[in-house]
């Protein structure tokens, strides 16, 4: 299988470690930064290209690991091309784009996996078996927090443009909108949210408390950040049933830590968490994802479950705005 990868940042470098430990041929590397793409490929021993319809062209599949509002025409070319995909988080910036990128690959037979990484975080998976076995009962409340600084990228900062990366709603907390669904093993029907901006008017949200009810009458607290000092990322996940209390910080097994702005700095732009558990979860992931593909088996998460995480992240915007709760429907995907 021929594999090129579109997008070398953060997470360009990151899913690169994960073809690198598969039979897959990385045959090359496409990104919108030229330096990048060269630095990323000469580390890989591979080309860089300036086509996406040539890269299309070589390879069976391509790894998308470029901002969000490029992702729907690069899965739209990407599923014409026949080429299965691997597409980093979120699905889209609406729902009808991502709906359309999801119906192109299913009427193009090929298979599409949303790099939603939380799926291969050993700490999730294993609070999802404690639940699974009954250790806590029935959940009744989940509590998550993902707290960073905010993306400091040297070039185009994309994160700080509300109208390509969604904002630290779409593409920080939806993580935990998605896992709390998952864990919760319901559907969203209520949000209500509050937020506040820091130092960049123009972003929605820096800080946002957001408090979900899902059908099965269960609740959800998340709490996402990007106001938090470099080089800090804090994650907490704990989910409380009638029989006991399940918990797990990112930083449980660390000594008392001080953060603090420092004047040199080696942390990386996007701020990236790392698991006790799991050297790399999004090498992971790809492993995941080319073993599926090459086996025919099933994803650990479907599409559908990406475009939920969606609604929930878009649903929690709306409500920040408004001031008042807001209600939905789980979104369907018809033929």
């Amino acid at each position: 299988m021929k594999v090129g990868i579109v997008g070398a940042g953060s997470m360009g470098y990151a899913h690169a470690t994960g073809w690198q430990q598969t039979d897959a041929d990385i045959v090359g590397v496409l990104s919108g930064t030229p330096d990048n793409a060269k630095e990323l490929a000469d580390k890989l021993n591979t080309q860089v290209y300036t086509s996406y319809d040539d890269l299309l062209n070589d390879v069976d599949i391509v790894d998308i690991c470029a901002p969000t509002h490029l992702h729907k025409q690069y899965v739209l070319q990407a599923a014409q091309a026949n080429c299965h995909i691997l597409c980093e988080k979120p699905i889209a910036l609406t729902i009808d784009d991502g709906i359309e990128m999801i119906r192109a690959c299913e009427n193009a037979n090929v298979r599409l996996l949303i790099g939603m990484v939380l799926h291969f975080f050993p700490e999730y998976i294993a609070m999802k078996r404690a639940i699974a076995d009954g250790s806590v009962g029935t959940p009744k409340v989940t509590r998550m927090t993902r707290a960073s600084y905010r993306p400091q990228k040297a070039d185009d900062n994309w994160f700080m443009d509300e109208a390509k990366s969604g904002g630290m709603i779409l593409d920080l907390m939806i993580h935990d909108f998605e896992m709390s669904r998952w864990l919760n093993q319901g559907e969203v029907v209520r949000i209500f949210a509050k937020s506040v901006r820091g130092q960049h008017p123009e972003v929605l949200a820096d800080h946002c408390l957001a408090i979900l009810r899902y059908d099965n009458g269960t609740m959800a607290h998340i709490e996402g950040s990007w106001a938090y000092p470099k080089p800090m990322f804090h994650v907490r996940a704990e989910v409380a049933g009638d029989d006991g209390l399940i918990e797990w910080e990112s930083d449980d097994t660390l000594p008392l830590q001080q953060y603090f702005h420092a004047t040199d700095d080696n942390s990386s732009d996007v701020a990236l968490p790392t698991s006790p558990l799991s050297q790399n979860p999004w090498a992971s992931e790809v492993i995941h994802f080319y073993n599926a593909i090459v086996q025919g088996t099933p994803f650990r998460i479907t599409p559908v479950d990406a475009l939920r995480g969606l609604q929930i992240a878009l649903a929690t915007k709306e409500s920040t705005v408004s001031g008042k709760p807001v209600s939905i429907t789980p979104v369907e995907v018809s033929a």
